[in-house]
C-alpha cells in the first residue's frame, strides 16, 4: 500500500485518522488503534513475513528483559545481546543477500570448473532493512542502559510496525520516540495542519518530480551504452541525480507529516544535501538517519576516533562499505559504499582543507562531482555498465550512435529540478532566511501554490502507472 495510492488516500489514511480521533479517548486505545492500523498497513503487501516480524519481535522484547535483569560485566548480559543481535541479522542476511551470496559462489564454482549451485528465488520483503536496524537499536539501547525495556509488547510491536515510517524510515533510533509512544500524545489542529502540509510537499515531490525524472533515468540506463554518446549519459545520470533526492526525500515528508497528524515528532532525514561543500558535509545532509545510525551503532563500537588516525581512516571507509552493503545486494551498491568510504577519508586527510580555500558555490560543485559519479555507480545495472557510463562522462567528443528522443517534460522537470537545488544554495547567503519560516510569512500563498500542485500530482499519479520508492528495494 502506498501513500499516494487511492486505497490510502480516500479510504485507509482518513478512516484510520477519524478513528484515532473520535475513539482513542484514552492512551492505551489510541495505543491499539494505531498499532492495528499499522499491523493491516503493512499485511496488505508481506501477509506472509509479517508472522516472521511477530516472531522476532517476542524474541527482542525477552531478550531485552534478560539483558535488563542481570548485572553490569555478566557475560550473559552480552550473550542475550549477541543473540538478539543476530537473529535480526539472519534474518536480513537470508531475505536480502542469499541469492547474492548464491549467485556469486556459483559463478565462482564454475570458474573452477566446478559443478554449479542452484539459485534460490527469495523474495525481498519491503522495508526489511529499515525493519532490522530500528530492532537492533531497540536491544543496544537497553544493553547500554540508555533506555528501559518497552513497557510491554503493545508500545514495542508499535515501535516496530508504526505505519508512517515502516517501509523507508527514516530510521527510528527507540530511545528518541519511546518517551512518545509511552505518552501517545492526541493529536490536535496545529498537528493536522502541518502534517497534512508536509504530506502534500512529498506527495509533490514524489509524483510531479521522482516519478518524471525516473522515466527519463530508465530510458538512458535501459539503453545499450554503445549506442549513447556524451550528452546522453549525462542526461541519464543526471536524470537520477534529482530523481533519487526527490523519492527520497518526498517518502521522508510524507512520513514526517503522516506522524505529525497523528502527534508525533519524527527526526528530519534530509537538510538540502545538494548545498554540501565536500562529501562529509553531503552525509551530514543526506539520509541523515543511516548515518546516524552507523555513527552510534557500528561506527563508535569499531573505536571511532579513539585509537588512532589509521584506525580512524579504517573505521570509516568500514562503515560506508557496510552502507553500502546495506543498500542493495549487488557489486554496485558494494562499490558505491567503497567509494564514498575513500572520500570521507580523503576528506579527513587533506580535501575538506582544499575545499574550504575555494568559495563556497565552487566546493559546492566539486561536491556535486563526487556524488553524481558516485550515483553513476548506485544506479547502473553493472560494475560494466558504470564503467562504460563514466567513459563516455569523461569525453566529450563522444556522440551516440543513433539520437536518443528524450521527450521535453522530462528535461522541463530535470530544469526545474535543478533549479530548487540552486535556490537552495542561494538561501544560504542570505542572512536568517529559512524555508519554512518563509512558507508561514507568506502562508496563503504558498499553501494554495502547494494545494495546486498536490491535486496535480494526484492528478497525474491516477493517469500514470504507480512507481514504487527507490528504497523500497532496500
Amino acid at each position: 500500500m502506498l501513500f499516494y495510492e487511492p486505497l490510502f488516500l480516500f479510504l485507509f489514511g482518513p478512516a484510520v485518522y477519524l478513528i484515532y480521533l473520535f475513539f482513542g479517548e484514552v492512551r492505551t486505545r489510541r495505543a491499539l488503534i494505531l498499532f492495528a492500523a499499522s499491523v493491516v498497513f503493512y499485511g496488505w503487501s508481506e501477509p506472509v513475513f509479517i508472522l516472521l516480524v511477530f516472531a522476532s519481535v517476542a524474541l527482542d522484547l525477552y531478550a531485552a528483559q534478560k539483558i535488563a535483569a542481570l548485572a553490569e560485566g555478566d557475560a550473559r548480559k552480552k550473550r542475550w545481546l549477541a543473540l538478539g543481535v543476530a537473529a535480526n541479522l539472519a534474518i536480513l542476511v537470508y531475505y536480502k543477500y542469499t541469492g547474492f551470496l548464491a549467485l556469486n559462489l556459483d559463478a565462482l564454482l564454475k570458474a573452477l570448473t566446478l559443478p554449479g549451485i542452484n539459485i534460490p528465488q527469495i523474495a525481498l520483503p519491503i522495508g526489511v532493512s529499515f525493519i532490522v536496524f530500528e530492532k537492533i537499536t531497540y536491544l543496544v539501547d537497553v544493553y547500554r542502559g540508555v533506555t528501559a525495556p518497552a513497557r510491554g509488547p503493545l508500545l514495542y510491536g508499535l515501535y516496530v510496525f508504526f505505519f508512517p515510517k515502516l517501509l523507508a524510515g527514516p530510521i527510528i533510533k527507540y530511545h528518541d520516540i519511546a518517551r512518545q509512544f509511552e505518552a501517545m500524545p492526541h493529536a490536535d489542529v496545529d498537528d493536522f495542519i502541518t502534517g497534512f502540509s508536509r504530506f502534500m510537499l512529498g506527495v509533490v515531490k514524489k509524483l510531479l518530480f521522482a516519478d518524471t525524472l525516473a522515466s527519463g533515468a530508465d530510458l538512458i540506463f535501459a539503453r545499450d551504452v554503445g549506442g549513447l554518446g556524451f550528452a546522453e549519459a549525462w542526461a541519464g545520470v543526471l536524470f537520477f541525480t534529482f530523481q533519487i533526492y526527490f523519492d527520497f526525500s518526498g517518502y521522508s515528508d510524507m512520513a514526517i507529516g503522516l506522524a505529525r497528524m497523528f502527534g508525533f515528532r519524527l527526526l528530519e532525514n534530509f537538510n538540502m544535501p545538494y548545498v554540501a561543500t565536500s562529501i562529509t558535509d553531503f552525509w551530514r545532509r543526506w539520509h541523515i538517519s543511516l548515518t546516524s545510525w552507523i555513527r552510534e551503532y557500528l561506527y563508535f563500537p569499531l573505536g571511532g576516533n579513539r585509537r588512532g588516525e589509521a584506525r580512524t581512516y579504517v573505521n570509516l571507509w568500514i562503515c560506508f562499505l557496510a552502507s553500502g552493503v546495506w543498500h542493495g545486494a549487488a557489486w554496485t551498491y558494494i562499490a558505491w559504499g567503497a567509494y564514498n568510504g575513500v572520500f570521507l577519508v580523503l576528506d579527513r586527510l587533506f580535501l575538506v582543507k582544499r575545499l574550504q580555500r575555494l568559495p563556497d558555490w565552487c566546493a559546492n560543485i566539486v561536491a556535486m562531482m563526487i556524488v553524481i559519479v558516485g550515483w553513476t555507480l548506485f544506479r547502473a545495472t553493472s560494475l560494466s555498465q558504470a564503467g562504460a557510463l563514466l567513459a563516455l562522462m569523461a569525453n566529450p567528443w563522444a556522440q551516440a550512435g543513433a539520437p536518443v528522443a528524450i521527450p521535453e517534460e522530462y528535461i522541463v522537470v530535470a530544469l526545474i529540478a535543478a533549479a530548487i537545488c540552486v535556490a537552495q544554495r542561494l538561501s544560504l547567503y542570505v542572512k536568517e532566511f529559512d524555508w519554512g519560516s518563509a512558507a508561514q510569512r507568506y502562508a496563503l500563498a504558498s499553501n494554495a501554490a502547494l494545494s495546486a500542485l498536490f491535486l496535480a500530482a494526484l492528478a497525474k499519479g491516477l493517469a500514470d502507472p504507480f512507481k514504487p520508492f527507490i528504497y523500497f528495494r532496500f
